[in-house]
């Protein structure tokens, strides 16, 4: 049950009425729960929504399929169930099983240095951080880097407030949580 209820449409303020529309709009994304709820912060749901174009810049550096990858990474290891679910759904409707995924040496690397960015708060390992430094230049790190930390405060927004899984993610809940 979530601790803070998603705004109904009927409740919206004119300024995220826009701000949904506008959203909507550009990102051609529905209005979530999580969405509904950041509503009742016109400066939060901005905020939050500066994931989109993040998001954008991570795909142009590594492709669809590992920016993916790398968010669900991070949504697993900061134990997100709404975040984890969402990527869930992506990546099967990618034609890929997450329970089952074939990646490349540097492909695990990336998965695992934004895994240990949300497990350990931000305390990564030369281990984790190497093999990513060897593939990736300075801006490429430092995108990757914040496009981690807002997929954790993400993470940490649904945590705290109890955000409901959409009831389109249903189907693509792990079997041990349905």
């Amino acid at each position: 049950m979530p601790r803070i209820k998603p705004l109904s449409e009927k409740d919206y303020p004119s300024e995220i009425k826009i701000a949904f529309i506008q959203h909507t709009t550009v990102y051609n994304s529905r209005i979530t729960n999580m969405k509904a709820t950041l509503g009742h912060s016109g400066t939060a749901f901005k905020a939050y929504m500066q994931w989109y174009p993040l998001f954008e810049e991570v795909k142009a550096i590594t492709g669809l399929r590992l920016a993916t990858l790398f968010a669900w990474s991070i949504s697993e290891a900061a134990d997100c169930p709404l975040c984890s679910t969402y990527f869930r759904k992506m990546i099967i409707e990618a034609g890929e099983s997450p329970e089952a995924l074939v990646v490349s040496d540097e492909e695990q690397a990336l998965l695992t240095f934004g895994a240990a960015i949300a497990r350990n708060r931000g305390f990564v390992e030369d281990a984790e951080f190497v093999p990513v430094r060897k593939r990736y230049t300075d801006s490429e790190i430092v995108l990757l880097t914040a496009f981690a930390g807002i997929m954790i405060a993400t993470n940490i927004f649904n945590n705290v407030n109890g955000t409901e899984i959409d009831t389109y993610l249903n189907p693509f809940k792990p079997e041990h949580t349905i």
